[in-house]
């Protein structure tokens, strides 16, 4: 499968961000824009959950125009997948759907070969998912800088050595490179980074009941059940950075020590959002629970996604074609 032609005029790309204190936040929104072929398309659904003192003005005349914009307190804040959902709810029937993290930057002409690989796709199943663990970067002297481990694709598999645990269905996952000019089908998605067809926010709307770990995988079983292909692109046009000590500038994470120090007796813990998440999570995979619209599908089944995948949520058991021996390593 190669990109497909360059996509029409009319195709407007929405592009969700939900943001927690973040310092990159300003930067992403901007470099996005000064990066895209056809800036003009864009359109942002921006959940920011930031101190009002510190919340960035954002009226710049090339960002202002496109952007939708909800603004939490911090302290308010129920996880990424509460804000992404919330992010969802800011969509307005644009073309394409893509689901970013408020720290990534983007090469040039991102849009374009985003979309065309989109097409492409679409060719292959109506219903598709674009996504992958992009290449990292990190800023130096206030200037991104991309250290790509592969300019081919970053493909998905379990994490060496993990295994299912006896509480909870959650695993780690992780990319390996793999030397191909054409997509790869996947197995599971990375929330950073999911580009599709617009209409996959009413297909598939993000959970706002979980809240990190197993987060990306629920996503994944949720669309895959669903008819919806899983694909890896070579050559990803948008980079992120992940969290580094020794490359600043540091971020806050929901659970950070310094944040549930702040909360207060009437709003949920970490540990409190995480254990249910845990528990929803054990019911969507392992229990056969009626989630409805969060729930499982009905065009494949668990027992589908086991021979493909190697993952059997059934049997409890990962067989070797899910670890990275399953792209030869």
């Amino acid at each position: 499968m190669s990109p497909a032609p360059p996509a029409p005029a009319a195709d407007r790309l929405f592009i969700s961000v939900a943001a927690l204190c973040e310092p990159l936040l300003e930067f992403t929104l901007l470099n996005a824009i000064s990066q895209a072929r056809h800036p003009e398309r864009l359109v942002f659904g921006l959940v920011e959950q930031q101190w009002p003192e510190h919340r960035p003005a954002l009226d710049q005349p090339e960002l202002a125009p496109r952007l939708r914009r909800l603004q939490l307190h911090p302290l308010e804040a129920r996880g990424p997948c509460w804000a992404r959902a919330l992010a969802m709810s800011l969509y307005h029937g644009e073309r394409w759907f893509l689901q970013i993290d408020a720290h990534s930057c983007f090469e040039p002409g991102w849009d374009e070969r985003l979309i065309a690989w989109g097409r492409a796709c679409e060719q292959h199943n109506p219903k598709f998912l674009i996504s992958a663990y992009p290449n990292p970067f990190r800023m130096v002297g206030g200037n991104p800088l991309p250290e790509p481990v592969t300019r081919g694709v970053l493909a998905h598999v379990v994490k060496s050595g993990c295994t299912f645990a006896d509480e909870h269905p959650t695993l780690l996952f992780e990319s390996v490179p793999v030397d191909s000019e054409q997509a790869v089908l996947g197995l599971h998605v990375a929330g950073g980074c999911l580009f599709g067809p617009g209409h996959l926010v009413q297909a598939l709307p993000y959970d706002p009941y979980l809240y990190f770990h197993g987060e990306e995988q629920a996503y994944a079983l949720r669309a895959w059940t669903r008819g919806w292909d899983i694909f890896h692109i070579p050559d990803l046009p948008l980079y992120h950075a992940y969290l580094d000590p020794q490359s600043p500038p540091s971020r806050p994470l929901h659970w950070s020590a310094e944040l549930e120090a702040l909360r207060g007796r009437t709003q949920a813990s970490a540990a409190a959002l995480q254990s249910a998440a845990a528990a929803r999570l054990r019911a969507l995979l392992w229990e056969g629970a009626d989630l409805g619209v969060y729930g499982l599908g009905q065009v494949r089944s668990l027992e589908d996604y086991a021979a493909f995948s190697g993952i059997d949520y059934r049997a409890r058991r990962i067989h070797p074609g899910a670890y990275k021996a399953r792209f030869g390593y």
